[in-house]
């Protein structure tokens, strides 16, 4: 922290900042398991794929279909 706090170079502030984002924990999975941003954004896109592929399940289906559950 101490050799953080004494960098004045902004070029070099820029990558440990750059590096932070990248990889401090953002959220948890369901499972309780910590995601980084990067981990978050791959998710996000793979989800954003689905959905553009038509792979989901819309709220009514869902409810229909946990009727039968």
């Amino acid at each position: 922290m101490q050799k953080i706090m004494g960098v004045t170079k902004a070029s070099l502030l820029e990558k440990i900042n750059k590096l932070l984002d990248k990889e401090m924990v953002v959220g948890y999975t369901v499972e309780g398991k910590p995601l980084t941003k990067a981990a978050y954004d791959k998710r996000l896109q793979k989800a954003e794929q689905q959905i553009s592929s038509g792979q989901y399940i819309t709220e009514e289906d869902l409810e229909k279909e946990s009727e039968n559950w």
